[in-house]
């Protein structure tokens, strides 16, 4: 035999149950904007934008922006957010492509220490998953292993890109293409 039960309590159980499914989908709607604004800014500065002034195809940096730009035809480039040299490792001018590597070794210059060569593809290579190198291997654009630094003065003269950006780079462009560093 099923017992009576007390409307009152019954409403009130009701309300509670609803209460709490609001709260939750709430929670869930919040937190899946928060997930979508941070994924957003970090893609936020990567698009096509008007560009003028270069020929088609070369990449021209500019380390105030933090921005390197793919120039695609006389109006228009590609930009990406990039991570820059820090104060007294910055360098203007130009260069060119010199060589596409995919999993690059690196090994730190003499004046961060030297030390072993780390293998690519390593968790601890900060080269990331591509490079472009410029200026007899001096410096590079290459992806990195720590993309919180993208859009900081945070290297010693490289650019660094997010993976997933030198990849599509490392894509558009060949050997010789060429680079112009600017402020």
């Amino acid at each position: 035999m099923i017992a009576p039960v007390n409307s009152m309590a019954g409403v009130m159980a009701v309300t509670l149950l609803l209460r709490r499914a609001v709260f939750f989908i709430a929670f869930v709607l919040v937190f899946a904007l928060v997930a979508a604004s941070m994924a957003h800014s970090a893609t936020s500065e990567r698009g096509v934008v008007a560009f003028s002034g270069f020929r088609p195809g070369t990449i021209v940096v500019r380390t105030s922006e933090r921005s390197l730009y793919f120039i695609i035809d006389e109006q228009r480039a590609l930009r990406f957010p990039v991570g820059v040299g820090r104060a007294g490792k910055t360098w203007t001018g130009t260069a060119q492509v010199e060589g596409k590597f995919v999993r690059p070794a690196w090994q730190a210059p003499d004046d961060m220490g030297g030390g072993p060569v780390i293998p690519g593809g390593a968790a601890n290579n900060p080269m990331g998953v591509a490079a472009l190198t410029l200026r007899g291997g001096e410096y590079a654009i290459h992806g990195t292993n720590r993309p919180e630094s993208i859009g900081r003065f945070v290297s010693h003269g490289c650019i660094r890109m997010y993976n997933r950006d030198i990849v599509e780079l490392y894509r558009l462009v060949p050997v010789g293409t060429p680079v112009i560093v600017e402020r």
